[in-house]
């Protein structure tokens, strides 16, 4: 496959996985609606995802078990940060959730500058105080301090912050191959469940399960398709394209978010708060440009170093 159609297609891929995690707190709402109630379906639905990728986790073995510490400790830390966002989406308002998950480039910046000495380019200082003002504004809309209220709130910004610890060390150190990743990305998800879930809710009653077919039906349904396909997916797509790239199309996931929640939930921005999430989305795409840019330079450099070769 050429590389224009292999860049099509995964395009076509994260958007399309995009637009699925945007209605990802359906199955989760739907599954504690029949009585798997709180944390535990989310940790119903890891144990599926840990399940399916088992094979390809025990297969690639080797390699997991010759990664550095620090690449496996990112990721069980990447999937305890979906854990939190999942629980986030189970405890507060979706919208809110999903956009506190996506300050990830304010704390990318703030980790990478002050505790790796990475430099800092004005387009990321811009994202910083875009993100930033973005977050009072959401946070304050009430005129009230602009922290979060409820843990779905705290476990939304929770889940931002840990993912973008954890993306600095899966960039920094991970050589594993994508499906033993996922595998490990699952377990940690699994991990963080089981901690949190006896301090959140206590153990479901199977008795009280309303219709224990349905139950099944969608823990199996959202591990498989949400855990285990859209995730592979999407780290096969991180291969093929760049960052820019790759991180804007996957805005299509706050889109879907925000209007499936108002239209179905009838959860709705106000004016305050939708000036503060497009603040927070303005980041995102500010976060890219820098790493566009720098490449185009080297590009330009490499293109002058063969000019004056010849």
């Amino acid at each position: 496959m050429d590389n224009t159609r292999t860049t099509f297609l995964a395009s076509m891929i994260v958007i399309g996985f995009g637009v699925l995690w945007g209605f990802y707190w359906l199955p989760l709402r739907k599954i504690d609606a029949l009585g798997l109630i709180g944390p535990w379906g989310t940790v119903s639905i890891m144990i599926v995802a840990v399940v399916c990728l088992l094979p390809w986790g025990w297969t690639g073995r080797k390699t997991l078990f010759s990664s550095h510490p620090m690449a496996i400790a990112s990721l069980i830390l990447g999937g305890c940060s979906l854990m939190f966002y999942s629980l986030g989406l189970l405890y507060g308002r979706v919208a809110i959730i999903v956009i506190l998950f996506y300050l990830t480039p304010v704390w990318s910046t703030l980790i990478g500058r002050y505790l790796l000495g990475w430099p800092i380019t004005w387009p990321r200082v811009a994202a910083l105080l875009a993100g930033v003002t973005g977050l009072v504004l959401m946070l304050g809309a009430d005129g009230e301090v602009p922290l979060p209220r409820g843990l779905g709130e705290w476990l939304g910004l929770a889940s931002g912050f840990c993912w973008a610890v954890a993306s600095i060390g899966i960039k920094v150190k991970s050589t594993a191959g994508t499906k033993e990743s996922t595998f490990v990305f699952a377990v940690g998800a699994l991990l963080g469940g089981l901690i949190l879930s006896p301090a959140l809710a206590p153990l479901p009653d199977a008795a009280k399960l309303t219709d224990p077919f349905a139950v099944v039906f969608w823990v199996v349904f959202t591990g498989a398709l949400w855990w285990v396909v859209s995730i592979i997916g999407l780290l096969w797509a991180t291969t093929k394209l760049e960052p820019a790239r790759l991180g804007i199309l996957l805005m299509s996931e706050v889109l879907v978010s925000v209007v499936s929640a108002a239209v179905i939930a009838k959860e709705l921005f106000s004016v305050t708060e939708l000036i503060g999430g497009t603040l927070v989305l303005l980041a995102g795409v500010l976060e890219f440009l820098p790493a566009r840019r720098s490449r185009r330079l080297a590009s330009h450099a490499s293109a002058t170093r063969d000019v004056h070769r010849q």
